[in-house]
């Protein structure tokens, strides 16, 4: 079939919407028609690293109506609401586990850019293109996707809002409520107020922190992030020296902290803000090569924890219907982040991201 897509075309250039066929489902898959879909940070990393060659259609926060099922697929019919999140196999000991975000083949289904069998769902003018991204790539008016990826979205919340629960809320909110499962009472520093540490700000309300940190330089952002909940912001061109402007507030260190900016000074710089027995989660994705932060002797003295996150630990079919569920309630109120744009303005919507004109931009098709 016919439809519209946003094509990379490498680190430097804008995205490109084309005209591309994309294949009928095959017995496992799903073809969605996509309503909306989230502008992630890490579409960006792809696109800006080549991670997957050009052109390709990227794209992982999708939302939509399920159009067509292969015969195998048992969980969704046609006419169904949904949410796309990140594909996991179902059959590992992790996913076993309840933890699909560490499957065992999560690269393998996530980020090569085509099926497992090598073979590739998109092509333009018959040449293929790389997509499957998170087995959904919806930059485009319609996707394939699978069982695993899609979670039902219930007739009270609006499908420009679904998208984002499948990454960047779910890794923010997730990271707090489910990574580091903050305690009530407890103190926690997130660095950076985009979508997702803005998300995570919300999740720790919800847990019941007693001081919420949060470190972003965009002024409309710490105000947000106080209306979320934080009890602290920091502006960091006023608090250059992040472990004394911390330990302003909790002289002892905090007992968690968040890091969403992949930046390597700020990681390093979020060690010396630890308590004793501090936990510092990292979903910030970081130059290939940065070493761990932190000094080991005094990671070991004072028992300090470095922890990778994906996907705020989350299992999509159990943790998206509680969001929507906390959403409903009034308890995470993330729409108040999101910004609208028309697909065909999806390079205006991400500069509006980067320059912090919006928080999070998802596109209507």
């Amino acid at each position: 079939m016919k439809i519209r897509a946003a094509v990379t075309q490498g680190p430097g250039q804008p995205f490109l919407l084309q005209e591309a066929e994309l294949e009928g489902p095959r017995e496992d898959e799903i073809l969605v028609k996509i309503i909306a879909v989230g502008v992630c940070h890490t579409d960006l990393v792809f696109k800006e690293g080549n991670l997957i060659p050009a052109p390709a259609v990227l794209g992982h926060e999708g939302s939509g109506i399920v159009e067509r099922v292969g015969a195998r697929v048992h969980k969704v019919a046609p006419g169904d609401r949904v949410a796309i999140s990140f594909r996991s196999c179902g059959h590992c000991a992790r996913c076993a586990s309840g933890d699909p975000a560490y499957c065992h083949t999560m690269p393998l289904l996530n980020y090569i850019g085509m099926r497992t069998d090598g073979s590739r769902a998109l092509s333009i003018d018959g040449a293929p293109v790389a997509g499957n991204f998170f087995g959904q790539s919806s930059f485009a008016t319609y996707a394939i996707t699978y069982e695993r990826n899609v979670v039902k979205v219930p007739d009270g919340l609006p499908l420009e809002l679904a998208g984002p629960l499948g990454c960047g809320i779910q890794t923010g909110a997730g990271g707090i409520m489910r990574s580091l499962a903050a305690t009530p009472g407890s103190s926690l520093l997130i660095t950076g107020g985009g979508a997702v540490g803005l998300s995570a700000v919300m999740g720790a309300r919800i847990r019941g922190c007693a001081t919420i940190i949060v470190v972003e330089p965009h002024a409309a952002r710490r105000n947000l992030a106080r209306e979320f909940g934080a009890t602290h912001v920091l502006d960091p061109r006023e608090a250059s020296d992040l472990a004394t402007a911390v330990r302003a507030i909790v002289p002892t260190g905090v007992d968690y902290a968040f890091d969403t900016t992949g930046a390597p000074a700020v990681q390093q710089a979020v060690m010396a803000t630890l308590a004793p027995k501090g936990v510092f989660g990292i979903v910030g994705v970081t130059p290939p090569g940065t070493p761990m932060p932190g000094d080991m002797n005094t990671v070991m003295t004072f028992g300090h924890t470095v922890v990778g996150i994906i996907e705020g630990d989350s299992e999509p079919d159990v943790f998206i219907p509680e969001l929507v569920k906390l959403y409903l309630e009034g308890r995470l109120p993330f729409d108040r982040m999101i910004t609208t744009y028309p697909f065909e303005q999806i390079n205006e919507a991400i500069a509006a991201q980067h320059h912090g004109d919006c928080v999070k931009a998802v596109l209507l098709m």
